[in-house]
């Protein structure tokens, strides 16, 4: 493997948690805008900022009907997601890495869609005289935050099931509220703040999972056994897929054949039928999953 290669790999979390589009398209131009940056000093979270302004611009493209305007919202989502890429692996490059920028991180995607949903409501509240739709807007920023809170925690955790490196940013509450609690009053805190409830959220929604973590730690500590970290990674790999559906690639996909069509509400639908049932299905699969552990 060249020394270029060996760099790019080095600026993933993992090979086994990107989806193909990642892999073939969004990492790479990542790298390379990631490699250029590195001897600047252009800091991670100044990348993470910019990405936020560039895609929540993409809300007022699609506030337009015109089919420019689409395209250029579509542009404008995907430059922001490079961005989004840009700044992870700038941080794996340079070693500047910080709690509050994986937080601001993860808050990022939800103010691009926040926006898109914003812009689409009143574009169809425009065209049709309802105000209705802004009741279909809110239950998608609901469904979104929910479905994007479980997928980060089911890829975090996989990646903490690679190696404990891997998996560094996976934290229990307990070390998420006491971080909380540890910092001073400011913007930071506040972040903590919500990133505590984004927590608990997920805690709360995986049962059989923390008590599958409570019963590994009692038993191994922090150093689980390599054929364990194997086997909970070959089964929850074959769930990855379809925890795809809700990741960036996946609803982005849809979205633009969507509003390149003209049928923008039809969005609100899968975001709420569609994206909601996948999420049911892969929190079922994968609590059984965590289950057949418990009972092992």
């Amino acid at each position: 493997m060249s020394e270029l290669n060996k760099e790019y790999e080095a600026s993933l979390k993992s090979i086994e948690t990107e989806n193909i589009i990642d892999r073939i398209f969004y990492r790479p131009i990542g790298f390379l805008i990631a490699r250029a940056l590195r001897s600047t000093r252009i800091t991670p979270n100044m990348v993470t900022v910019v990405s936020i302004f560039v895609g929540a611009a993409t809300g007022f493209l699609f506030y337009h009907s015109d089919l420019k305007y689409t395209i250029c919202g579509i542009l404008c989502l995907v430059f922001a997601n490079i961005l989004d890429c840009v700044d992870g692996q700038l941080a794996r490059l340079t070693g500047i890495k910080s709690k509050i920028g994986r937080i601001l991180d993860g808050f990022a995607g939800d103010i691009w869609f926040a926006s898109i949903y914003v812009g689409l409501a009143l574009r169809l509240a425009n065209e049709t005289g309802s105000y209705w739709f802004f009741a279909l807007a809110a239950l998608s920023g609901m469904s979104h935050l929910l479905q994007a809170n479980i997928t980060d925690y089911y890829k975090t955790l996989h990646l903490y099931f690679i190696s404990k490196e891997k998996g560094a940013e996976f934290q229990t509450l307990e070390q998420v509220v006491a971080q909380h609690k540890e910092t001073k009053y400011g913007i930071t805190k506040f972040f903590y703040f919500l990133y505590r409830w984004y927590t608990m959220i997920q805690v709360k929604a995986t049962p059989v999972l923390q008590q599958m973590l409570r019963n590994l730690h009692r038993k191994y500590g922090d150093d689980f056994p390599e054929s364990i970290r194997e086997d909970f990674r070959m089964e929850s790999k074959k769930l990855m897929r379809v925890i795809d559906l809700m990741t960036f690639n996946g609803r982005t996909l849809v979205m633009f054949a969507i509003v390149l069509s003209g049928h923008v509400w039809m969005y609100y639908l899968y975001e709420i039928f569609v994206l909601n049932g996948v999420l049911l299905f892969c929190m079922k699969r994968h609590e059984s999953i965590c289950s057949s552990f418990l009972n092992r």
